[in-house]
């Protein structure tokens, strides 16, 4: 669960998260990318940050009015 103050969801409370995303799908899924980076000739940083969006919306959010 992630704890957020509602009032402060600024810019770099969003990029903070987007980070950590970008880090847990990295550790969860980083060979299986990497695997399809090479056989589709694409850029592993668009597609990590691509699933990043979507890991975003598996985690419970828990705000704090």
């Amino acid at each position: 669960m992630i704890y957020l103050n509602f009032s402060h969801l600024n810019e770099e409370v969003q990029k903070r998260l987007l980070e950590n995303s970008k880090k847990d799908v990295e550790r969860k899924f980083g060979d299986d990318i990497r695997k399809y980076v090479r056989e589709n000739y694409t850029c592993f940083e668009t597609m990590v940050e691509e699933e990043a969006l979507r890991n975003l919306y598996s985690y419970t959010f828990i705000f704090n009015i």
